[in-house]
């Protein structure tokens, strides 16, 4: 409240209200998992000391980016979902009274793995998991010797801050997979990503894929009307000579595809206000939702058109 000529003015709740304020960790990763654990709690903490509602992790974070090579000793890193880091993790989160995205190595049974992330409520309650949908074959993103696809859906949850959507990296690169988890009533899609270069390509393609790879997320927040947050690790992992440079650039866009917060190379924790009435105001301006020809998509469901 403050004081205006000698009245008190009270604010308006219905305004406040709208109003969430996202983390975003962006962390170097180490070989131990229970050190990188200790960072992310740390990144967490300072987000929430700074104001943060929801905080999200980066894709993976327990671990360095295992999938650079297929080797059988990295499926030890994996764990039941809910699981330990869960439980850790949800503690943390009834204590700071924050919501968490949570990017973890999932272990569903003996010989079936997947790239998953869990998400815990203010309260410290698991609401659910995302299993990652779209799984790369790359150069170094040797994922699908690691990862079984999704099989959850898409969906969104209702946290004590928002009705939150989540999808992983790779998922990034699909309208199809934005466009379905917004029509679940998301306001905000996290993205949780492990992105670099590859060293050798940095200083010719460097610039335009990380210019794509913001392009086609700030463009699910125009098309949806969403917010968009993406959490990006940093650091060199691998090879000396090789390997691969995240390069961080983590960021939140508005639904009007504006950037709200964006990071640089380093490890930082970000901070941003986003006022969920501006996913209503977006979606009354820009029908897109509305205009839709759903009678016309069903071509979507095949896999090319011969």
């Amino acid at each position: 409240m403050r004081e205006a000529a000698g009245q008190t003015i009270f604010p308006d709740m219905s305004e406040l209200s709208s109003i969430v304020t996202l983390g975003l960790v962006q962390m170097r990763c180490t070989p131990e998992p229970a050190r990188n654990m200790e960072t992310a709690i740390q990144g967490v903490r300072d987000a929430a000391a700074r104001g943060a509602q929801i905080v999200c992790l980066q894709e993976l974070f327990r671990s360095q980016y295992f999938c650079q090579t297929e080797d059988h000793r990295c499926f030890d890193l994996a764990e039941p979902v809910p699981g330990p880091s869960t439980e850790q993790l949800g503690a943390l989160a009834r204590e700071l009274g924050v919501v968490i995205v949570a990017s973890l190595f999932e272990k569903r049974a003996q010989g079936l793995y997947h790239n998953t992330a869990a998400i815990l409520d203010a309260d410290g309650r698991y609401l659910g998991k995302y299993r990652k949908m779209h799984i790369p074959d790359d150069p170094q993103y040797y994922e699908k010797f690691y990862f079984t696809p999704g099989d959850l859906g898409f969906r969104s949850w209702d946290t004590g801050f928002g009705r939150i959507g989540v999808l992983v990296c790779w998922d990034q690169w699909y309208p199809e997979a934005a466009r379905l988890t917004a029509m679940s009533g998301s306001q905000i899609l996290f993205y949780p990503t492990a992105i670099g270069w590859l060293p050798g390509e940095k200083q010719e393609h460097g610039a335009q894929q990380q210019a794509a790879w913001e392009t086609i997320q700030r463009s699910h927040a125009i098309a949806n009307g969403v917010f968009v947050c993406a959490v990006n690790r940093v650091g060199h992992e691998g090879d000396a000579d090789g390997g691969l440079e995240f390069w961080g650039g983590s960021f939140v866009s508005d639904p009007g595809g504006r950037l709200v917060v964006q990071g640089g190379t380093g490890e930082e924790v970000l901070i941003a206000a986003c006022d969920l009435s501006k996913v209503d105001a977006s979606r009354t301006h820009w029908p897109f939702l509305r205009d839709r020809r759903i009678d016309a998509y069903g071509d979507l469901t095949k896999r090319y058109l011969d």
